[in-house]
């Protein structure tokens, strides 16, 4: 009988490999096995002592009255400057502040109410890129916060030698939307009859005729708006022509008239200012009266105080 050579044995002629399970898959079983068992002895005890998580419960908001509402809303927008203007600092200022408006239809209700109606809103634009613009703010609003409006600002002066073209009372302003508008703030930034202005002026009366014709066509379109409050910087003058022509205008239509904080005008006449003295100019002249010596007043023109010393 002849013997085979021996050699490596072919792949798959070999012996069966023995079946059962490897060490790992063993060493898992029992560890299940154990985890099993001891879940079995402690049926009610939990194996992580993991905390429940305690379940928040809503705070019930609109269960306040509405005027904590209103206050807390005035809390929020507390931030947001006084008068509203298009600016490219809105988005960081005002932006994120208005997205409560976006919570529900009754949060919006309230807190549009609450916003608009405790702002000014600057009816044409003065800063920057926005100052041409041929859609200042209340074009760009919505007819329902328009409505919620109680006071709009007219500021005056800006390109007082050339005014811009969307500086236009139209239908597409919406001022008539403005039906609980009852004040009209109207700031003057320079009067250009002012000597100062003289040799820049476009011509003689021209900024004077066209803020005339401006707050004529605002307050034609807002009849309902009772007060106009007039206000302006430390260099404009009360007598002055700019001044003389608005408030002609605003008592022309039977308006209410009222002044602002900032130059602290009233219904009287403003004071003259006292004239300065030129080039140091001596106030008087040295005397002697009973032993004392008294200041003489020069005979200019000007009322000066004597002053007596011992």
């Amino acid at each position: 009988m002849r013997r085979r050579a021996a050699g490596p044995v072919p792949a798959g002629r070999g012996p069966r490999a023995a079946a059962g399970p490897t060490p790992s898959d063993a060493q898992s079983d029992s560890i299940a096995a154990l985890t099993n068992d001891i879940a079995a002895l402690t049926v009610d005890i939990p194996l992580s002592n993991k905390p429940k998580r305690r379940q928040i419960k809503p705070f019930r908001f609109f269960d306040l009255p509405s005027e904590l509402r209103l206050k807390i809303y005035g809390y929020h927008f507390g931030a947001v400057d006084e008068v509203l203007d298009l600016d490219h600092d809105n988005w960081k200022r005002i932006h994120h502040k208005l997205a409560i408006f976006r919570t529900c239809r009754q949060v919006y209700r309230e807190a549009s109410y609450a916003f608009y109606t405790t702002h000014t809103a600057r009816i044409f634009p003065i800063y920057g890129k926005f100052f041409k613009t041929k859609k200042p703010l209340l074009a760009r609003m919505k007819p329902r916060p328009r409505g919620f409006l109680t006071s709009l600002e007219l500021r005056l002066g800006p390109g007082w030698n050339g005014p811009p073209r969307g500086w236009v009372v139209n239908d597409a302003l919406g001022l008539r939307d403005c039906v609980n508008v009852r004040r009209l703030r109207v700031f003057v930034e320079i009067d250009p009859s002012n000597d100062v202005c003289k040799g820049f002026r476009r011509s003689e009366g021209f900024y004077e005729k066209f803020s005339r014709d401006l707050l004529t066509a605002v307050l034609a379109e807002m009849p309902w708006c009772q007060t106009v409050e007039f206000d302006a910087n430390p260099s404009v003058k009360k007598a002055g022509a700019m001044m003389r022509g608005l408030i002609d205008v605003a008592t022309g239509q039977s308006r209410r008239l009222a002044w602002g904080p900032e130059k602290g005008w009233d219904d009287g006449d403003e004071p003259d200012e006292p004239e300065p003295v030129i080039n140091n100019a001596p106030i008087g002249v040295p005397a002697m009266l009973d032993g004392h010596v008294m200041i003489t007043p020069v005979n200019d023109g000007h009322n000066h105080n004597i002053l007596v010393f011992a």
